[in-house]
């Protein structure tokens, strides 16, 4: 082949996973001798070698992934969308014998001194970034640490850590579009942290739908994802003077919170008001009406994140990966504008 053989070429071609190649190529337990020589015989026939960053880490590695999360912490057991995105992760670690090191902080600062604590202590032999802001200044400390990474978010111009994504502005555009399409002219929505790289996309593919829509009002509010601002949201629109006749959500945390918010004045949903779930988990099933939501698999969606970084610190090349775009849901929150 004219490039360079990975990991994946030869676990595609012997029929096995890829942390059973792993497994073999390092010399480590978990697969059979004559599985062991077959995938040497065809890694060989390959002309497979590791690169300069994958032979100094299989020295002492340390079998652990760290997955440093700069948030407040109170958030992370009430998402559905981080604890599926975790189990993806560990879905694919535990196949390879790697370890899962979480730490919660409260910002980037602290973020970068826990990675650079960990990696000098050769506690992880890579990390998983996310939540990547706009102006994020974790990525180039990770460069200046030399830490093997993947960001989940949209690929960064000129920086050479690979990156797993899915296209957040197209998701949005979808999501208007319908609406749009059954007669809603004045759309609101309820976005997460302004900071936060996906939220700014999300933002931007908004307004540019809103005025090929020619929609009469698309306002736009920040919050901090959590269910009060959701809720305080949410009142502020529909007490305006011409309240909007749907609302989208950046996660279902807060579209829950809308509909309650909804009821509480008075609103029909769908009937005076049609609501969209930026994320899609069982609360929106379980809410009543049913929450029309932006659904996607998040376990494959970490999965791909933690396979995408195993393959690239055994030696594959930095290779982006786009996920799957999150699709429009369809269930009982959504309804053409009613007539005034």
């Amino acid at each position: 082949m004219t490039r360079r053989p990975t990991i994946n070429d030869i676990a595609e071609a012997a029929g096995v996973s890829i942390g059973a190649v792993s497994f073999a190529l390092n010399d480590r337990p978990g697969v059979s001798a004559r599985t062991r020589e077959r995938i040497l015989a065809i890694a060989a026939e390959m002309g497979w070698q590791p690169s300069a960053a994958a032979r100094g880490l299989s020295v002492s590695r340390a079998e652990a992934i760290g997955l440093v999360v700069a948030r407040d912490a109170a958030t992370l057991g009430v998402e559905p969308f981080y604890m599926k995105f975790i189990a993806g992760l560990e879905t694919e670690l535990s196949a390879t014998g790697t370890a899962l090191v979480l730490q919660v902080v409260a910002d980037h600062d602290r973020a970068i001194e826990a990675l650079r604590g960990l990696w000098a202590a050769r506690r992880i032999d890579a990390t998983i970034l996310t939540d990547l802001w706009a102006d994020d200044t974790r990525i180039a400390a990770l460069s200046s640490m030399g830490l093997p990474a993947v960001l989940v978010g949209h690929p960064r111009p000129g920086s050479s850590i690979p990156a797993v994504w899915s296209d957040d502005a197209a998701a949005l555009t979808e999501a208007l579009a319908y609406l749009a399409a059954i007669g809603h002219r004045r759309i609101a929505r309820v976005a997460g942290l302004a900071a936060l790289e996906h939220t700014r996309i999300r933002t931007l593919a908004f307004r540019a739908a809103a005025t090929r829509h020619r929609l009469e009002s698309a306002e736009v509010i920040d919050t901090d994802y959590t269910w009060e601002a959701g809720a305080w949201a949410t009142e502020q629109l529909l007490t305006s003077a011409r309240p909007p006749t749907a609302i989208t959500y950046d996660n279902d945390i807060m579209a829950t919170a809308g509909l309650h918010v909804a009821r509480k004045l008075g609103l029909d949903v769908p009937g005076n008001l049609s609501i969209i779930a930026g994320d899609d988990s069982q609360l929106c099933e379980m809410a009543y009406p049913a929450l029309s939501a932006l659904a996607r698999d998040v376990l494959a969606y970490g999965a791909n994140a933690a396979r995408t970084l195993l393959a690239h610190l055994d030696g594959a090349p930095a290779t982006d990966f786009q996920d799957t775009t999150p699709r429009l849901l369809l269930r009982d929150s959504c309804s053409p504008v009613a007539p005034q």
